[in-house]
């Protein structure tokens, strides 16, 4: 988790890592590769990927559809998709396993509503949804819990801290509502002013003088 107070540069470190940004200095590493540099799409393709804070869905489309879209269709292929034989079997696979990932992420039973009808949470949830359906080894989420009432914000690291235990996958998360976070991190980051100032289990950063410092001394 990587937490720090507004300007501290947690999304700017983000944009860099994925290519969003290009790094003044320093080098990116991801699965032993320097990625330094990379343009976001060839980032995404290594299996680094990233949500943001305002949800991006196509809002026209279905929950479902909107994760079978980040599945992918060979039945768009120009050469396969006029026999269907070639497509059919492989489109009912990614089906099966977009209904699978939004059972994880509890939206299910919103398979068929167009993505405008979620709710704020939900959305978010979306999100991390289609990041799974890429089949990403990283996923980096820009404040997943902004703007969802603690009750569902609570709901929504329970989701993901289940995902981290069962899928291959990591989860890095930029979070400022640390009092809801923080009891779901492995390991935590802190930022301020674009340099990291302290690190550890959450007990251990929660009583870093400088961390108390950051959010409390200002």
């Amino acid at each position: 988790m990587l937490i720090g107070p507004n300007g501290a540069g947690k999304t700017t470190f983000v944009n860099v890592c994925t290519g969003v940004l290009k790094a003044d200095e320093g080098r990116v590493f991801f699965k032993g590769m320097d990625i330094t540099g990379w343009p976001p799409h060839k980032v995404y393709r290594a299996g680094f990927v990233r949500t943001f804070q305002i949800p991006q869905p196509f809002i026209s489309l279905t929950v479902l559809e909107n994760v079978l879209v980040a599945l992918g269709s060979s039945g768009e292929n120009p050469v396969k998709a006029p026999i269907k034989r070639l497509w059919v079997s492989e489109e009912e696979d990614k089906i099966r396993r977009a209904f699978e990932i939004l059972r994880r992420v509890g939206l299910e039973e919103y398979w068929d509503w167009p993505a405008y009808r979620l709710g704020g949470g939900q959305l978010k949830m979306l999100e991390v949804s289609r990041a799974l359906a890429t089949g990403a080894k990283l996923i980096a989420l820009d404040e997943p819990i902004g703007g969802t009432d603690p009750a569902y914000a609570s709901e929504i690291f329970k989701y993901i801290r289940g995902l981290k235990e069962s899928w291959d996958v990591t989860f890095l998360v930029i979070e400022h509502r640390i009092d809801i976070a923080l009891p779901f991190a492995d390991y935590v980051y802190v930022m301020d002013r674009g340099r990291v100032i302290s690190e550890g289990p959450p007990k251990v950063v929660e009583n870093d003088p400088k961390v108390v410092e950051v959010y409390i001394g200002r």
